[in-house]
């Protein structure tokens, strides 16, 4: 691994155009970080959440005003060769983690057969809410890039049948005053695996013990659908990504808002009244 002084300066220089620049427009563009915030930084032990945890450390050498980290991980019941990998890059990369145990792979084994993934990520994230609330964060950061937003995308139109992405903030519904913010929003893949790369360490994946045998899932499917369209036009996945505020409601066939829909005639009418005023 490189060392911490040449990590820092490549971000600060190489990869700032590319990784530090869009971390910091994303944070301000959405209003990710406020005065007096004590945000958790939620590591996995995957390459996304490693960098994002020295985003937030160059950021902290720079910062306008205060706030405060705290570097967090769960173990849901790794194994051993993961744990000290996890271990291992912190201590490196010079990330001051907390590590919590728990047996949530265990637990996801045993009642959602094969497709645990869903059920693992729901109980991995209320776990970290209690533990982020335990330490007095009012925040916690997760390291989901412009690649899990636009992938995200496309897997609920084509297997949910609805428009919906992944949005840069959002209030937890069963911790008061908690709130969940992705800096990484605006960072393609390729440049967290070209900053890694740099960096020379090896992330773990998941670290599921499912997927240790195996690796499909409908989101791997898309990866590649979204591959193989950047082959046609690079700038289709950028496209995607942008479409979601770029929403003309006056040309759908019918929206949610706070579970009410609106249908295609309520939108119809609406078009209708608005090209009547413009005349």
């Amino acid at each position: 691994m490189k060392t911490l002084d040449l990590i820092d300066k490549a971000l600060e220089k190489t990869y700032r155009k590319d990784v530090l620049t869009p971390f910091i427009k994303a944070i301000n563009d959405y209003k990710l970080i406020e005065e007096n915030d004590k945000i958790a930084v939620c590591i996995s032990g995957g390459k996304d959440s490693l960098i994002l945890a020295k985003l937030f450390q160059r950021l902290k050498v720079h910062n306008k005003f205060n706030f405060e980290l705290e570097f967090i991980s769960m173990d849901p019941g790794y194994l051993a060769e993961n744990r000290r990998l996890l271990e291992s890059n912190c201590e490196n990369l010079g990330i001051p983690i907390k590590i919590f145990n728990s047996d949530i792979f265990e637990v996801v084994e045993k009642v959602s057969g094969d497709y645990p993934c869903y059920l693992c990520a729901r109980m991995r994230r209320g776990f970290l809410y209690k533990a982020a609330s335990d330490l007095g964060c009012n925040k916690i950061a997760l390291a989901h890039h412009m690649d899990d937003v636009i992938e995200t995308t496309l897997i609920n139109m084509f297997y949910g049948s609805q428009f919906k992405t992944m949005i840069p903030k959002l209030d937890a519904k069963n911790f008061p005053n908690m709130t969940l913010i992705r800096p990484l929003f605006y960072i393609r893949e390729k440049d967290i695996i070209r900053f890694q790369n740099f960096c020379e360490f090896e992330s773990i994946d998941c670290g599921c013990v499912v997927a240790c045998h195996k690796y499909s899932s409908k989101r791997y499917e898309v990866k590649q659908l979204i591959k193989q369209l950047e082959k046609i036009d690079k700038k289709i996945p950028l496209s995607i990504f942008n479409s979601a505020s770029n929403i003309n409601l006056l040309a759908v066939l019918g929206y949610f808002n706070e579970n009410k829909k609106t249908s295609f005639e309520d939108v119809y009418q609406n078009r209708k009244d608005s090209i009547e005023e413009k005349e």
